[in-house]
């Protein structure tokens, strides 16, 4: 998957650059009202699923990142959302590190393109780049989250 092509899954209404959080359920509840305000979808089934997602294990990585994802019969098509902590929060990450960045990945049960796994790899890998990533740290705008996504 190119930069292009996983740009078109983020909204710019949705993208948090600014999230204030003290704990995971909180972090998840915005990012969830994030998407729920841009549109018809169901805010209260998201934030479920994720929380059932998140009682699975967590899935905040090292060096601050977290990957937040389902798949739900609430969302029609891919949705992905980037929020940042400043600040950072406690996520339960793999090495008890706060978690800064956050990408959520919402996908139908059917996703007919199958671009859920690519997705997910593309972001993995830009996040892997300690230049990206720091990058991604210091992005207030989506067009600075947008370059480093396209790798600009």
């Amino acid at each position: 998957m190119h930069g292009e092509e996983l740009l078109r899954l983020f909204d710019p209404r949705t993208c948090l650059f600014d999230l204030q959080a003290t704990s995971k359920d909180v972090a998840l509840e915005a990012i969830v009202a994030r998407i729920a305000a841009a549109g018809t979808h169901h805010h209260q089934i998201l934030l479920d699923m994720l929380r059932n997602r998140e009682a699975l294990g967590s899935t905040a990585v090292v060096k601050g990142v977290a990957f937040p994802h389902g798949r739900s019969l609430a969302v029609t098509r891919l949705t992905a959302v980037f929020a940042r902590s400043p600040g950072g929060v406690p996520f339960d990450s793999t090495d008890g590190e706060p978690t800064h960045l956050f990408f959520a990945l919402l996908a139908p049960p059917q996703d007919r393109d199958n671009q859920y796994l690519p997705a997910l790899g593309r972001i993995v890998e830009t996040v892997q780049d300690d230049t990206l990533r720091d990058r991604l740290l210091a992005a207030s705008t989506f067009d600075e989250f947008a370059a480093v996504i396209r790798k600009d």
